[in-house]
């Protein structure tokens, strides 16, 4: 999703401003990284106005005079049109019906190469690559085709692209007014690694005579000797410094949340926090890492979860935590006391979450059984990822496009019932997250569990009809999002029943008031003591009356 930020030079050490922040993480696992083999691509999409739902569509031919309308993502408005493909794919959400997963984050870059030249968006290009592409080297060679022919629409993209064998980075961004298409380049990722990118452009240099591991636009390097960005030879240029280079901003917000991630995954590297803090002299992340244990679904969902806890940035120890510890800050992220600019970190985990998923790819199985996308609405530390299979005929109600909107909240939509389960945690969060953790884990843990069972049912279906399995994997996932949106919300309405107005219910349902945290009292104390202070009374005056 779309991030604007200030630019400010890192090594002046000062805080770019922020505006508009729609902020999105994602991150890929190469199956060599994997415990059971499978690629997996995660993607959190991060916007305060998205709605979100589970996009379906159905694959087929089409004749040599279809168009396709293309409308872009953030504005509703159609920016042109192009040829249909002769033969579609069908599409769940962001993967497709033959295993191939598309996510994206926004970097912005090089404000003057932000004008749109085309009619391609970036939502438009994802959409499209998963309709037209079988693998993900594919889907690289189909968007950077579209953008070539009839030009790039949006602001620098980084895309996340696997497919059951491979997992790809890449990168895009316009080449500025007047000039169709876009530069870009393309890594292909070491099997047995991991990376992740936050809205900053991640790929530095890179192979530039080596077809298997890096796949790059023809006027990449001439495009940035030509604007000033890069001077020197071929082989040092960089990608992210020419054409989106660092702000403070830019680290802390964005290359924080993959410092974060790699961190918790390897964390023998001892991969250090000067970086991300800007400070002078410090060592850039690697592109990408090997993580020091495999990873299985529920690690990947894990590392999707945090807001930097046991760091110096964990959000739950500063004052605007307040009682109850709540890991979130309202926006603006920045802002401005006596002169000085300070900021609100930046986490993974946000209350601005429309949708996120984890999808695996497994090589193993055929496609309608091996792709599968655990997807979750709202904010990723309270959702419940959802396994559905890219088999499937169709989205779940709940889930589907269709069933609600932003503008109304209807308890008929998955979105809004999450919603109104994680908004009222955050107004006690260190008690309520226990009791949303519990529920959780127990349709995660369960769902996990089944998993196995799932793929050797659709399996056998399968092998007697590819229909009867593509049946089964939509009955199962309707009836499996059925009963998680009807528990949820009966979690929401026990919410309220045990924690009404201040109260926490005991374990037998008595109402009780348990003390606020020692810390914040003292941070009342602090603040405002001399005038809450309780003081014996004496020596008052008589009453003259």
């Amino acid at each position: 999703m779309r991030m604007r930020l200030a630019q400010s030079f890192l090594l002046a050490g000062l805080l770019a401003g922020v505006t508009g922040l729609e902020a999105c993480t994602s991150l890929l696992v190469t199956k060599g990284a994997s415990k059971d083999g499978s690629t997996m691509i995660t993607y959190a999409a991060d916007s305060h106005t998205l709605f979100g739902e589970l996009d379906f569509k159905q694959g087929g031919r089409h004749a040599s005079t279809d168009m396709r309308d293309i409308i872009d993502s953030d504005t509703g408005k159609l920016l042109g049109r192009i040829p249909e493909a002769p033969v579609t794919y069908t599409r769940v959400g962001d993967m497709n019906e033959c295993q191939v997963v598309i996510g994206e984050t926004t970097f912005g870059g090089r404000k003057e190469l932000q004008v749109a030249s085309g009619v391609v968006d970036y939502r438009s290009l994802m959409n499209l690559g998963l309709e037209r592409a079988r693998t993900a080297r594919e889907a690289i060679q189909v968007m950077t085709s579209l953008v070539e022919t009839f030009g790039y629409a949006s602001e620098g993209e980084s895309f996340s692209i696997g497919d059951p064998n491979e997992a790809w980075i890449l990168e895009m961004i316009g080449k500025g007014k007047g000039q169709l298409g876009a530069v870009w380049v393309a890594f292909k990722l070491p099997d047995g690694s991991i990376s992740a990118h936050a809205n900053q452009a991640r790929i530095r240099q890179f192979p530039q005579n080596d077809p298997t591991v890096a796949l790059f636009s023809k006027n990449v390097i001439a495009l940035a000797r030509e604007k000033g960005y890069f001077k020197g030879e071929d082989k040092g240029f960089s990608f992210a410094d020419a054409y989106a280079p660092l702000s403070f901003g830019a680290l802390r917000f964005c290359e924080a949340r993959v410092w974060s991630i790699f961190r918790r995954a390897a964390p023998s590297q001892n991969l250090s926090i000067d970086y991300v803090k800007a400070e002078k002299g410090a060592r850039p992340l690697p592109l990408f890492i090997k993580p020091d244990q495999k990873l299985d679904v529920h690690d990947v969902m894990q590392l999707m979860r945090d807001h930097f806890e046991g760091t110096e940035f964990d959000m739950t120890k500063d004052v605007g935590a307040g009682p109850y510890k709540l890991p979130y800050r309202w926006r603006p992220m920045n802002f401005k006391v006596d002169g000085q600019d300070y900021l609100h970190e930046r986490a993974i985990s946000t209350q601005q979450t429309a949708y996120s998923f984890v999808s695996q790819s497994r090589a193993w199985l055929p496609d309608a059984v091996g792709g599968v996308l655990w997807f979750g609405l709202d904010d990723t530390y309270t959702t419940v990822y959802l396994p559905i299979s890219c088999g499937v005929r169709e989205a779940p109600k709940a889930f589907a496009v269709g069933t609600g909107n932003f503008n109304e909240f209807s308890w008929d939509s998955a979105f809004w019932t999450f919603n109104f389960v994680s908004n009222y945690t955050y107004t006690r969060w260190v008690d309520m997250i226990v009791d949303l953790q519990k529920i959780q884990r127990e349709f995660e843990g369960r769902f996990l569990a089944d998993q196995a069972l799932v793929d050797r049912t659709a399996l056998d279906f399968y092998q007697q009809n590819p229909d009867l399995a593509k049946d089964y994997l939509t009955r199962n996932a309707a009836k499996n999002s059925e009963k998680l949106v009807a528990r949820w919300k009966k979690l929401g309405e026990f919410l309220i029943w045990k924690y009404l107005d201040g109260n926490v219910r005991d374990g037998k349902g008595e109402v009780t008031h348990p003390d606020a945290p020692a810390d914040w009292l003292r941070n009342i104390v602090k603040d405002h003591g001399e005038v809450i202070k309780m003081k014996k009374v004496e020596g008052l005056a008589p009453d003259e009356n």
